[in-house]
């Protein structure tokens, strides 16, 4: 197997996984027709995760209940269970990874009713609009600009919430004036999604690109004042990522952030790749290093250690942008 391309036992066991998957390598890894991936990223909508997930739907459009937090989620069953992943924010998010389609009814079902009756836990505010944070705000407009959504208000939002070294902290409102890795990897995902839904505009163009420069100043996981790692969990390849940082997110966005501006990997993405290239197991998979906890609907992987076809999927189609 080289960088460029699995290995043909590779090929057939991540072709074996869910219809998310598969869409995505016959895409980005073995560079099928445009009608032979689509008509399989089709199935999402009907089978597996994505046809379980939209089947626990309510009737109101939301999941579980709730916006953020699920319907009757206490302190309590935070504080024992952890964050929970099973109300409507999250759901969008993940139908928006598995690519269901946006023109699909089910889809246009979802953005409707969220838009009718979502609001969120802080501030009650229409889902649409966004809530206070910029971590979360940056995966809604992900998800509205990839669902055909009007997200301009938001985006201007984020564009002005920038820290003065160039990326984002959901900590701004408490006093906050320095980036973390964390929030600026969702904004980025956000802003990209909505250059790629509308062409964006330059402050957007600007304030993604300043966003990126700040983790590439950085090699995606290290202080830039001390060159020590910010923190050991970044160099973690978890799924599903949630709000959660790591460097093979940061390098799966800025392969895509490249599909627009056509820019070669950066030099300074050197250390992460090697990081990513040595996380690989000697039969041409990547494990999962970590699955972060909390309430969710189903497994999408096997678990920490096992072999992932998400983290594979993700590490093969960065290294063979890096490597061309």
């Amino acid at each position: 197997m080289t960088g460029t391309r699995p290995s043909a036992a590779v090929t057939a066991w991540l072709l074996e996984g869910d219809a998310a998957i598969r869409w995505q390598v016959m895409r980005d890894l073995l560079d099928e027709p445009d009608q032979v991936w689509q008509a399989e990223r089709a199935k999402v909508e009907t089978h597996g995760w994505g046809a379980s997930l939209l089947a626990r739907q309510g009737e109101d459009g939301l999941w579980d209940g709730g916006v953020f937090v699920p319907a009757g989620f206490t302190r309590e069953l935070w504080q024992q269970e952890g964050q929970p992943w099973t109300g409507a924010a999250y759901a969008l998010n993940d139908l928006r990874e598995w690519g269901l389609d946006p023109r699909a009814e089910a889809a246009r079902r979802v953005v409707r009713l969220v838009g009718e009756n979502g609001r969120w836990d802080e501030g009650d505010q229409p889902f649409w609009e966004g809530e206070v944070e910029e971590c979360i705000n940056g995966r809604t407009l992900a998800d509205g600009a990839y669902f055909g959504v009007d997200m301009a208000a938001l985006g201007a939002r984020l564009v002005s919430e920038r820290q003065p070294d160039g990326g984002w902290n959901c900590e701004r409102a408490n006093g906050s004036v320095r980036s973390s890795f964390d929030s600026t990897i969702n904004v980025l995902e956000g802003l990209l999604e909505f250059e790629r839904a509308t062409g964006g505009s330059p402050e957007v163009q600007a304030a993604r690109r300043a966003g990126e420069e700040f983790l590439l100043e950085r090699n995606l996981f290290r202080r830039k004042a001390t060159g020590e790692p910010a923190d050991p969990a970044y160099l973690l390849l978890g799924h599903p990522h949630r709000w959660h940082y790591d460097v093979l997110r940061a390098l799966d966005h800025l392969r895509a952030s490249a599909q627009i501006s056509g820019a070669p990997a950066d030099p300074r993405l050197g250390e992460a790749l090697a990081h990513l290239r040595g996380r690989g197991l000697p039969d041409g998979r990547w494990p999962l290093d970590v699955r972060h906890g909390g309430r969710q609907w189903f497994e999408v992987d096997d678990g920490p250690g096992m072999p992932s076809r998400w983290v594979t999927l993700a590490a093969l189609r960065v290294l063979r942008w890096a490597e061309t």
